[in-house]
């Protein structure tokens, strides 16, 4: 199993504006096969960074989302949105269990 986990740093005026491309990538990734789970989500004490989340059954499942026509459509919204500081690690780990 693949994990990907990092922050990337958005404007928090343009959160709104960014918004849209972020449900409509997130719903796009969600419904790729191999998509486990996919999200972002606002940080609580600093509201301009972003917390990334994806989770893919294999490196072959994630490496086809690279390529795919609404990931690119999401990396060209982000210098209109204002995403920078992007800090993401791809992890590959064996099952998880419960706390």
């Amino acid at each position: 199993m693949i994990l990907v986990l990092g922050t990337v740093r958005l404007a928090p005026d343009n959160l709104e504006r960014a918004r849209a491309a972020m449900d409509a990538v997130i719903s796009a990734s969600r419904a790729e096969d191999g998509c486990i789970a996919y999200s972002y989500a606002q940080d609580v004490l600093d509201p301009t960074i972003v917390h990334v989340v994806e989770k893919w059954r294999d490196r072959e499942t994630l490496d086809a989302h690279f390529r795919t026509p609404h990931l690119q459509e999401w990396r060209a919204t982000w210098d209109d949105i204002g995403i920078t500081d992007r800090k993401l690690t791809i992890f590959d780990i064996d099952e998880g269990s419960p706390i």
